[in-house]
């Protein structure tokens, strides 16, 4: 059982968050029973990762139907609200696949939409497990069975699901198989989601790790500190090219030149099988406060801007593996996502 509390849940008509913008220093939840502001914590980040903002899409239409009949909502007016849900940030397709997923319920009631939104997130949570097992068992398989030093970018434990984890509950499963020798986390510039989120996770559960910092993480690869290397995804297309928190695309090509594997490890609900490559994903930027400013403190010259790409797109020739809950796609050997053979 986890240590970390849960990252969504619904208690008393509202939805909970785990607000991640304040961890590691501060656990803080927040209780919002209107759009706008679950369509805020979404875009600054109070919640994120492609899983559990598949819930909080799901749990948000619930939300907007609640505040349909208490404000006498026209039915365009609930139709524009879903909408600023499914589109609060546009790389992470799990978010606009959830809202899809219920919305068509809409019209059968409250209860069948939230009912279909819980199952959402319980089956996000054997996903998880499910994931856990068969990434492990491909490492020991692949490297070795003997204890591992894994590098992993951004965060993708609990705090990305409803619980568990992707590429970090394989961790997390190799971990409780005693399969762990270190984890190296990389710290996730700008927003820091590694050095917050993944090492108070770890730390959490009593794992040994290091942070360190993006620009590092090709020496440790190049040196031989590091077996492999395991990412979650916001969105993989058909052909395996996968997006994820900016950097992961550096940590592939590292991995590629030490020749260790480098996995992605994500619900098949983070697969677009409608986009055939990478090429397709549209790739969200954010503001130049996130880059020219540091804990509110101005770091570059005032007429500074920035290159601010909230993702990159990693190739398939780059991945190994895909691990999801259904099986393990050998993209390295040629294998297609929509049919897990031979492309």
């Amino acid at each position: 059982m986890s240590s970390v509390p849960r990252t969504i849940e619904w208690r008393n008509s509202a939805v909970v968050l785990l607000d991640q913008t304040l961890l590691p220093t501060q656990v803080a939840t927040i209780e919002i029973t209107t759009v706008s502001v679950l369509v805020d914590a979404i875009q600054r980040l109070a919640i994120r990762g492609a899983p559990a903002l598949g819930v909080a899409g799901a749990l948000g239409v619930v939300l907007a139907m609640d505040q349909c009949i208490r404000e006498s909502w026209s039915p365009t007016q609930l139709d524009d609200a879903i909408d600023a849900i499914r589109n609060a940030r546009p790389t992470a397709v799990n978010l606009a696949w959830a809202v899809d997923k219920v919305r068509p319920l809409v019209p059968e009631g409250r209860d069948v939409v939230f009912a279909a939104a819980q199952q959402i997130a319980a089956e996000d949570e054997a996903a998880n497990h499910a994931m856990g097992k068969l990434g492990a068992d491909w490492w020991l398989n692949k490297v070795g069975d003997r204890p591992l030093r894994l590098l992993t970018h951004c965060n993708t434990g609990s705090l990305a699901t409803t619980a568990w984890g992707t590429a970090l509950g394989v961790i997390r499963e190799l971990a409780s198989r005693g399969r762990i020798e270190v984890v190296f986390a990389d710290e996730t510039r700008p927003l820091l989601q590694g050095a917050r989120l993944t090492a108070w996770e770890l730390d959490q559960e009593g794992i040994p790790y290091k942070v360190l910092p993006d620009g590092a993480a090709a020496m440790a690869i190049m040196t031989g500190e590091i077996d492999g290397a395991l990412i979650g995804a916001d969105r993989i297309v058909a052909n395996g090219d996968s997006a994820n928190k900016i950097g992961s695309l550096g940590v592939a090509l590292a991995c590629n030149a030490a020749g260790i594997p480098f996995m992605v490890v994500a619900p098949e609900s983070t697969v677009d099988r409608s986009m055939k490559t990478g090429k397709e994903i549209h790739i969200e930027f954010r503001n130049d406060e996130e880059v020219c400013n540091f804990a509110g403190v101005r770091t570059t010259p005032l007429d500074a801007t920035s290159y601010n790409p909230a993702f990159d797109v990693t190739p398939a020739r780059y991945i190994a593996a895909v691990v999801t809950e259904k099986r393990v796609y050998e993209i390295a050997n040629g294998e297609d996502l929509n049919t897990g053979s031979a492309a």
